[in-house]
């Protein structure tokens, strides 16, 4: 049997509720508390995360629906190889060689149907503190030492969440995407958590499963 709990916690570590036995409200599954890096951690190894929304207090995520891509369904179009094969010799690729650029640029990205960024200040320090610790990665693209492309996430003990990406130059967040994808490849990942489906990574192969096909992937901790 599923519980609801909609719980407004004080500023300190969040004691989160069991996301496999808490029924969501329009998938938000907490509210408030700090934007700390203890909480931080402690939300995506129960596949919970921030997502800032103005005029509200901060409202912690767990969707009933999670999008994630396989990497063996990766899906590069020809459009796409046609470019890379033209590109790629000029672009360098380099790992979190600047993450607080990476982060602030994909704050300031322009997206279509959106007015501002969800990325806030408090979340750019907050996640640029989790890479100083080796838990947030970036991935740069430059080219002629300009940074080009950028693509970030939370790299957790048992998965990698992707969160924003930036692009200045056309299919440069793609390629980024491409290049993080082969990165975690070689650490040994199989998949990798969107949060959502987007038209990009859609295009890629992106799909949704549910949040306990999802949990069971990232071995949540079980209480009663």
């Amino acid at each position: 049997m599923k519980i609801v709990a909609f719980v407004m916690y004080a500023p300190m570590r969040i004691n989160f509720p069991n996301p496999a036995t808490t029924e969501t409200i329009e998938d938000v599954i907490a509210v408030g508390g700090e934007l700390s890096v203890e909480n931080l951690i402690y939300a995506y190894s129960l596949g919970i995360f921030p997502w800032p929304h103005k005029g509200y207090p901060l409202l912690w995520f767990c969707p009933e629906k999670r999008g994630i891509i396989e990497f063996k369904d990766l899906h590069i179009s020809r459009s796409l190889q046609k470019w890379i094969r033209k590109n790629e010799a000029k672009i360098k690729v380099k790992l979190n060689h600047d993450f607080a650029a990476v982060i602030k640029n994909c704050r300031q990205q322009k997206r279509a149907g959106q007015k501002g960024s969800w990325i806030n200040a408090e979340i750019e320090k907050s996640y640029t503190e989790l890479n100083s610790l080796g838990v947030a990665l970036s991935l740069e693209c430059y080219v002629d030492d300009e940074l080009v492309a950028g693509i970030y996430g939370v790299l957790s003990k048992k998965y990698f969440s992707c969160e924003s990406m930036f692009y200045k130059i056309d299919n440069g967040s793609k390629f980024a995407f491409i290049k993080l994808v082969e990165h975690l490849k070689n650490l040994g990942h199989e998949w990798m958590d969107l949060q959502m489906i987007t038209e990009v990574s859609g295009s890629f192969g992106g799909k949704y499963i549910s949040k306990d096909q999802f949990l069971d992937r990232i071995e949540c901790p079980h209480w009663s």
